[in-house]
């Protein structure tokens, strides 16, 4: 029982490392630009073989880390919606998070931002359609409804508050702008809580 434990425990690792080995390759090169090769040597595993152990597929594993992120980025928006009551709070709390995996995890987010997912995933729904983003969309229409936020269409109101804070970000990311994301942080709340806020 404990042996069999412990294999699940390898088996899970190994996969873990192929995914954090595609995500920093992908991020860096490119989705069309990285090889299964390099996916296994970046991941420390004997062979392209051992990665079809675990995924059939490249696209196998832009989906395993496509769902990996979205999952995280849901229970840390619920978690922000439990920790603060109004919509210009919940709001702050995700372009604050946004921010701060920017610095912190820029794979992640130039795999959201930076690479065409329609194009790599093209079976998938596009992120504005992902649990995460409804609940971003939810928080808007409760903002508009308790008169915090302009009464406009919510999808609108989310074009325009995440368009400056994505655009932004993406321009972290490429290189565009040379500071880290955390210098540009509170002007661009500001810039994009002014577009949308009632007032």
């Amino acid at each position: 029982m404990e042996l069999e434990q412990e294999e699940i425990q390898a088996k899970a690792e190994i996969r873990d490392e192929i995914l954090l080995a595609a995500l920093k390759l992908f991020a860096e090169k490119g989705y069309f630009n990285t090889a299964l090769t390099e996916i296994a040597e970046t991941a420390g595993v004997k062979n392209v073989n051992a990665v079809y152990h675990h995924f059939k597929n490249k696209q196998a594993i832009a989906k395993q880390l496509y769902d990996n992120i979205n999952d995280s980025l849901s229970v840390s928006i619920d978690d922000i919606r439990r920790r603060n009551q109004k919509a210009s709070e919940q709001l702050r709390g995700i372009a604050d998070l946004l921010f701060k995996l920017t610095d912190d995890a820029p794979d992640v987010m130039r795999f959201l931002l930076v690479l065409k997912l329609d194009e790599i995933l093209p079976e998938e729904k596009p992120l504005r359609e992902t649990p995460a983003f409804s609940k971003i969309q939810k928080i808007i229409q409760s903002g508009i409804k308790a008169g915090e936020i302009r009464n406009i269409d919510p999808w609108l109101a989310h074009a325009y508050f995440f368009g400056i804070i994505n655009t932004t970000l993406s321009m972290v990311l490429t290189g565009t702008l040379e500071k880290k994301a955390d210098t540009y942080q509170s002007q661009i709340w500001l810039a994009a809580w002014n577009v949308i806020v009632k007032k």
